[in-house]
């Protein structure tokens, strides 16, 4: 799968979400890391739909293969304080939000 199919099936997942066709948005995104695995951006669109619908389970798999494959990414960092803070786990959301804020100043 060339980059440019990978960021064509993201795009077209993320519209199916934006369109209220979640199942498909998120068949799509599971076809996309399937076939590349090392695709940070498709890992992280997955964990963000997955987040957005309260799936924080899948969402968390989804962010930490992500953190996996980039664990300097600001973003990826951003996201897995969040579903820690909704999962009830303060201390774990606040390691990731310090991570993802040094991340922010390492990039100014």
């Amino acid at each position: 799968m060339s980059t440019d199919d990978i960021q064509t099936q993201i795009e077209d997942a993320t519209f199916d979400y934006t369109m209220g066709d979640h199942d498909n948005a998120l068949a799509k995104l599971a076809r996309t890391v399937e076939q590349a695995p090392a695709s940070f951006e498709a890992w992280h669109a997955l964990a963000e739909i997955n987040f957005s619908l309260r799936r924080f389970d899948d969402a968390l798999r989804a962010a930490e293969r992500g953190l996996a494959l980039r664990p300097d990414d600001l973003f990826i960092n951003t996201t897995l304080s969040r579903i820690w803070m909704e999962k009830g786990d303060k201390t774990t959301a606040e390691k990731y939000g310090a991570q993802a804020k040094m991340l922010s100043w390492k990039d100014q």
